[in-house]
């Protein structure tokens, strides 16, 4: 079966840096454990803004500078950088490129992806719908337990969306 785990965001800005969270820091050890365990393919997205974000459109709507490229707050978690050698940056919530990308490394349309990370309403979703639309019929899974919202209530109403879209909420 192609089957391949998608992680998203987790960088030091989400973790605790600039845009941290309690919640946030205590999924770290389950994506971990995710990741370890995983029998596929693992792809980890970058939020990745240049020195210009303010002026940006994103900014202006969230003007907390955050995962600027190169910088300490940019960078995956340490306990997940040794598993990261498949990534790709993405300067927007959802990976347009995503797709094309997992074929390339698949040989492929894959079967099932799963995805665990940051933010659950904000990229995790986003990710989400945009592979749900490029493949219908692959098995799309979040594990809930390896994501955390900008909120705990914003994290549960991404979750309740994406299953009235048909992906499965571990």
């Amino acid at each position: 079966m192609k089957k391949i785990l998608i992680v998203v965001d987790m960088q030091k800005d989400f973790i605790d840096g600039a845009l941290g969270s309690p919640e946030a820091q205590g999924i770290v050890e389950n994506v971990k454990k995710k990741v370890e365990s995983f029998d596929g393919a693992v792809v980890f997205t970058l939020d990745t803004h240049g020195e210009d974000y303010l002026k940006t459109q994103e900014g202006k709507k969230l003007p907390i500078p955050h995962c600027i490229k190169g910088a300490p707050g940019w960078e995956i978690h340490p306990d997940l950088t040794g598993f990261a050698k498949n990534r790709i940056e993405k300067p927007t919530f959802g990976a347009v490129s995503l797709p094309g990308y997992i074929c390339d490394l698949l040989g492929g349309e894959p079967e099932q992806i799963e995805l665990v990370g940051l933010c659950t309403d904000i990229c995790v979703i986003s990710n989400a719908m945009l592979l749900k639309a490029a493949f219908p019929e692959a098995k799309i899974v979040v594990d809930s337990s390896c994501c955390a919202g900008v909120t705990p209530k914003s994290h549960q109403t991404a979750l309740d969306s994406m299953g009235a879209v048909q992906i499965e909420v571990l």
